[in-house]
């Protein structure tokens, strides 16, 4: 049987998280997967499947951590891979790509513009990998409420934050997959890249004009209609947090658990850290350590301070 290309991550009930007045915090910690954030469960399944099919070569549009993802999975697949990322793409994003043996390319302002590039780019022999909008990728990120399952931990809810809604599409997939339909999402995002929210609130696809949050993790213009589909159809609660108050919970999870990890993720932390009014009534959640690989201990302080 062939294994998979992503870890099952470790699971575990934080005490530095978990406070006398609020819920039990639980965390799921796929920043410690080998390509540093949970995509590439996602990512490495469509590339398995896309691989069987055929593909020669993947084209992947990212604004990092997808990109590194697909770089990852190719490079252990042994198939090439490109990866179209925007100027707002980091460098150090940029480096860990090229580390992993991808071409690495860059174009546009925003990550649209990199996937339409992208996409102008693939041949019959080639597979493009959507970051957050293919059917396989939702499977592959469906894979964490597997793990849930298989490890006996049901939470009252699960927080986790949302770019494009690849993942939360992936993980209410996973919940339905199990019965767990009554587990409600708590949807983070930060302001200036809160798509999903603005989508929710008109009950219709809603694309931003621009993305202004320095999370460029979550810097989808507009989510996949799936993600919005969820939206109605399961318990998702939507939250709001800023930059400064994601950066601030990245600083006081390095301390409280000794990894870093990107504002991105930074988010979900954010609703447990700051007592989120979304948490009220829970006994135990369970937060989503989404991860990122882009950012480094000293950008994070930086942000933290506004």
């Amino acid at each position: 049987m062939e294994r998979p290309l992503h870890l099952d991550t470790p699971c575990f009930l934080s005490r530095a998280l978990t406070t006398g007045s609020g819920p039990e915090v639980w965390l799921k910690l796929d920043a410690v997967q080998p390509s540093g954030s949970f995509k590439i469960r996602g990512i490495g399944w469509a590339c398995r499947e896309y691989a069987k099919r055929g593909a020669r070569r993947f084209i992947s549009s990212s604004g990092g951590n997808a990109g590194i993802a697909a770089a990852y999975a190719g490079r252990r697949l042994g198939i090439p891979v490109v990866v179209v990322v925007p100027e707002t793409t980091t460098e150090r994003a940029r480096s860990l790509i090229g580390m992993e043996g991808a071409e690495v390319v860059v174009r546009g302002a925003s990550w649209q513009e990199a996937n339409a590039l992208a996409e102008s780019m693939v041949t019959g022999t080639d597979a493009m990998l959507h970051p957050f909008d293919d059917p396989l990728v939702w499977e592959g990120h469906a894979s964490l409420v597997d793990e849930l399952v298989a490890a006996g931990v049901r939470p009252d809810a699960i927080v986790l934050s949302v770019g494009g809604g690849g993942l939360l599409s992936g993980v209410v997939q996973g919940l339905h997959r199990h019965g767990w339909t009554d587990v409600p999402v708590i949807a983070v995002e930060t302001e200036g890249a809160a798509s999903l929210a603005r989508s929710m609130e008109a009950g219709q696809l809603v694309a931003l004009d621009a993305i202004t949050s320095v999370a460029t993790s979550l810097g989808a213009k507009q989510v996949c209609a799936q993600a919005l589909h969820w939206s109605l159809h399961h318990p998702v609660r939507s939250v709001i947090v800023s930059d400064q108050a994601a950066a601030r919970a990245c600083e006081r999870f390095i301390d409280d658990h000794r990894l870093v990890v990107e504002p991105a993720c930074g988010a979900a932390l954010a609703t447990v850290y700051d007592d989120a009014p979304e948490l009220g009534g829970l006994d135990s959640v369970l937060v989503v350590v989404c991860g990122g690989a882009t950012s480094t201990a000293e950008q994070i302080r930086t942000w933290a301070k506004g």
